[in-house]
């Protein structure tokens, strides 16, 4: 990679970071730590503007940071395990070329949910709590428009980097 795409994505990571931060401060009156997923703005702009590789690197870099300053391994595994499904499916849909930024986005947040949910379930040794897979397919496909939607902004606003 060139230094100047490096400093690029470098960038874009600590944005995301600082979008993760925030995120945590805004309490929402969900259930089980529902959020939004802003920092995933970044990661569908770049999916599309850099590339898969470059998504997922960053998406990844992202999650062990945020997980090291502000979580734990915990939140590590759920986190690795949402955005790796997250990644995987926006990449395999978006190379399928039929759906928009925000069907992308929105895949991208069911899938988050679920791989949070495979792991609590794997950890928890339990599969009563996929029970919660209606609610948070519901609230990923929420989340997944609004994050679509302001991906699709950044996007346009920013056509080539």
């Amino acid at each position: 990679m060139k230094a100047k795409k490096i400093t690029q994505l470098s960038l874009f990571c600590a944005v995301a970071m600082i979008m993760s931060y925030i995120e945590a401060l805004i309490p929402l009156p969900l259930p089980f730590g529902i959020k939004v997923g802003l920092p995933n703005i970044i990661i569908v702009f770049i999916l599309y503007r850099f590339g898969p590789k470059e998504a997922a690197i960053v998406s990844l870099v992202r999650v062990i940071l945020v997980s090291l300053l502000f979580g734990n391994a915990m939140t590590l595994a759920y986190s690795l395990a949402g955005a790796f499904l997250s990644i995987a499916l926006m990449t395999a849909l978006k190379a399928t070329k039929w759906f928009t930024t925000i069907g992308i986005s929105v895949a991208g947040g069911i899938f988050h949910n679920t791989g949070q949910t495979i792991v609590a379930c794997l950890l928890m040794n339990t599969l009563e709590i996929s029970s919660i897979l209606p609610l948070l397919t519901i609230t990923g496909t929420i989340a997944g428009i609004l994050v679509g939607i302001c991906g699709h902004l950044l996007i346009a606003k920013f056509p080539k980097i």
